[in-house]
């Protein structure tokens, strides 16, 4: 189906889930379109945003497409004529996907709890009320899975962390965090791949390479992996 076909029209910039749970989509310049799956943050919808993915991949119209965390970023080759019914198209696409599992690796990553680099851990015990070892268990015992790469080259975006140790992202900044730094920001976990600002929360490191641009396939990650990560030390 094209995306210029005409088709009844949809509400300009934005468009709200209804019973049917539509997809929110949200005009991002003139040519690109930002489609947000409804409902909690979690697999299904991830699923849903993987299978709309492909089924726009190679799509004559379609200049490039970005997967995100439970959204998408579709981005025309040109800028529509119309672009309330590129907007009503993309929303029957999404009622039409079904969602796909994509088979991904099992990645472990040997860490460090604690330390000089478990800069945040304090924070996140007194949030949560749990003591630095059993926030570390915690962590240590979830299965995670990619559901996207972005921020910085490779960092992958992992689902699966335990409400108990969720912890908001920083107001401001930590401006020299380091690459390898384990880190929970809201209700996701990670790897910094970059040395640098972040405002994600650092509980221990991971010696391991996340990205490296000589390499043949240069992220470690990739969309639909399981990351486990193992306790390798633990300096509490």
């Amino acid at each position: 189906m094209s995306l210029s076909n005409p088709k009844a029209l949809a509400s300009p910039g934005h468009i709200s889930p209804d019973l049917d749970a539509l997809a929110r989509i949200s005009f991002m310049g003139a040519r690109s379109f930002l489609v947000e799956a409804p409902g909690a943050f979690d697999l299904p919808g991830q699923r849903r945003i993987w299978a709309l993915s492909r089924e726009l991949e190679g799509h004559e119209e379609v200049a490039e497409i970005i997967p995100g965390m439970t959204n998408l970023l579709v981005i025309l080759k040109q800028t529509p004529d119309d672009p309330e019914v590129v907007v009503s198209a993309l929303q029957d696409k999404w009622r039409a996907a079904q969602g796909i599992d994509l088979s991904g690796r099992e990645i472990e990553i040997a860490v460090t709890y604690g330390g000089e680099h478990a800069t945040d851990l304090p924070a996140l015990c007194a949030l949560s009320g749990l003591s630095d070892r059993e926030v570390v268990r915690i962590h240590a015992e979830g299965t995670y899975r990619v559901f996207a790469l972005g921020s910085a080259p490779g960092f992958g975006y992992l689902h699966g962390l335990d409400p108990r140790i969720h912890m908001p992202r920083k107001t401001v900044p930590s401006l020299n965090m380091s690459r390898g730094c384990v880190t929970i920001g809201g209700a996701q976990t990670g790897v910094a791949v970059l040395t640098g600002p972040n405002g994600w929360n650092s509980i221990g490191y991971a010696e391991l390479t996340m990205f490296d641009p000589h390499a043949a396939s240069p992220a470690i990650m990739a969309p639909g992996d399981i990351v486990r990560f193992r306790a390798e030390r633990i300096e509490l």
